[in-house]
């Protein structure tokens, strides 16, 4: 069974590789888009039980796929990798927001979170670089399981952002600030937990980017210092973004 398995989800050399804004890639993008479209439309004129259950659907969907994965790399990667736990800004927004359907306190959050799971997950599906790196086949079950989970979390971000009861309010955006540190220190906590330079076990973890920039332009020693604001004041001035657009929106009454 685990032969079968592993050659069925192990990396697929040889032929077409995925590459960034390749053919695969637009495919991919293009598939997220029709089912948002569909989804968006079908909920349009449904009543908000069906919408909120819809939206549910889709985050219990993207936590299985999340979860699923852990059981599945041994076959596909030899291994369980570590650099899945919940560290990264799409993955921890993975376990927010499907946590924020099931837990009083984090229930006042979920439009935040949400917001910032459509952000995050959207830039991975446009610049997929955890996949780029390893040069395999854009059937691998590696791009497959990376490029659904992430469209699967932008779909569900946008569906809260559209349809959601409980509204953004650009008052209230100081709650972006929270969620934005909270997850900064978390991964850096990771990072310090899991950070190892010590014999044959060692390991460099960068979740969140916390420790070096993802294209190592700042200095390795002032990187770790400089890094956790820009990513708060990064992802805050977009996040501003979208509320200014959705003022936009309600104000032309669309």
């Amino acid at each position: 069974m685990y032969k079968y398995l592993s050659e069925l989800l192990s990396d697929k050399k040889g032929g077409v590789v995925f590459s960034c804004f390749g053919i695969w890639h637009w495919l991919y993008i293009f598939a997220a888009v029709v089912v948002a479209t569909l989804v968006i439309v079908w909920l349009k004129n449904k009543d908000q039980a069906c919408k909120d259950k819809t939206a549910k659907r889709f985050i219990n969907i993207a936590f299985g796929l999340y979860m699923a994965d852990f059981f599945l790399m041994p076959f596909a990667y030899g291994e369980i990798d570590i650099e899945k736990l919940p560290f990264h800004i799409c993955t921890v927004t993975c376990v927010l927001c499907f946590l924020s359907r099931r837990n009083r306190f984090l229930d006042k959050y979920r439009s935040n979170i949400a917001l910032l799971a459509f952000i995050s997950n959207l830039v991975y599906l446009i610049y997929p670089a955890g996949v780029m790196w390893y040069q395999v086949h854009p059937l691998s079950y590696r791009v497959i399981q990376t490029l659904i989970f992430h469209g699967v979390m932008t779909i569900y971000g946008l569906l809260v952002l559209i349809f959601d009861e409980q509204k953004l309010e650009w008052k209230k955006c100081y709650r972006d600030i929270y969620l934005l540190i909270a997850i900064v220190l978390w991964a850096i906590l990771g990072n310090m937990l899991y950070n190892n330079e010590i014999g044959e076990s060692a390991r460099f973890y960068n979740w969140f980017f916390v420790i070096r920039d993802p294209f190592y332009i700042l200095p390795a020693t002032i990187a770790p210092y400089i890094m956790p604001f820009i990513n708060v004041a990064v992802f805050f001035a977009v996040e501003n973004f979208i509320y200014l657009i959705i003022f936009l929106v309600k104000k032309m009454g669309v």
